[in-house]
């Protein structure tokens, strides 16, 4: 059946008696799309079902594909963002797409309020090694805050010079989770993770001379880390990191409401 004709076939079952209200609702999660011409399909539930909404990949596709998408998004969703913006690419969505803001270092192109305030408990503190991670950096940390999460920064503590992270200790103990953020050999996340009591996202980046492999190194030093609690996202995947560590926050938030209910 097509999407109409689910659609329709559920809401009689409803009209009937053979289907709940909430067993339709659980149901309405998985069925809404909306197609964008006859290259894209937006997943208009997914913030039901996930906690976040779709956010647009928007590497390889035109200014035109970007643009259509966003301005559907932009009718069922109070921020609208898209990953991998490069500025020549922005100066073609601008004058297009109303009230578009552009984060630069991060690549992100957002529709959203001027201001957006934290609506979860919790801080997401992002570490980067190096100023060539910031890109990867800045996209978790924009990331983050575009989906109302509350973020704190330190930049350029890699461990070379590890004094500048442990005179910056403050950042690890008032963090809920960390995302570490690093390239070359990928040792930080190691470092950080023995001295937090959190859970720690790695983000490995392919900053990094020629046996680095394009960040494969420090993947495989983040994977075959000797610290305990740390999680591990492929090369580059700032935004990744961000919703992984939304995803913790938000569990939490849950039990803590749960856990209030039962006890009070």
């Amino acid at each position: 059946m097509t999407n109409d004709e689910n659609l329709r076939h559920l809401l009689e079952s409803v009209a009937k008696g053979n289907i709940s209200s909430d067993r339709a609702f659980e149901k309405l999660k998985n069925l809404a799309y909306e197609p964008v011409g006859e290259f894209a399909k937006i997943d208009c539930d997914r913030e039901l079902r996930t906690g976040f909404p779709e956010v647009i990949w928007g590497q390889g596709k035109t200014p035109e594909q970007i643009t259509q998408i966003m301005q559907m998004m932009r009718e069922k969703n109070p921020v609208v963002m898209a990953t991998r913006i490069n500025p020549d690419v922005y100066s073609l969505l601008q004058p297009k797409v109303r009230g578009l803001q552009y984060y630069e270092l991060a690549r992100i192109c957002a529709i959203s309020p001027q201001k957006i305030e934290p609506k979860y408990y919790g801080t997401i503190s992002i570490i980067s090694a190096g100023t060539a991670d910031l890109p990867i950096a800045e996209e978790a940390a924009v990331t983050a805050e575009l989906c109302g999460f509350k973020v704190q920064r330190l930049w350029d503590v890699g461990v070379a010079g590890i004094h500048r992270l442990l005179n910056n200790r403050h950042v690890i103990e008032s963090a809920s989770v960390l995302i570490v953020v690093a390239g070359m050999e990928g040792a930080l996340p190691s470092v950080v993770a023995g001295l937090a009591d959190c859970p720690v996202i790695a983000v490995p980046t392919s900053i990094g001379y020629g046996a680095s492999f394009g960040g494969l190194a420090p993947l495989l030093t983040m994977l075959n880390s000797c610290a305990a609690g740390i999680g591990v996202v492929n090369i580059d995947n700032g935004f990744g990191a961000a919703v992984l560590a939304g995803q913790i926050l938000r569990t939490a938030e849950k039990l803590r409401l749960a856990s209030s209910q039962e006890w009070g």
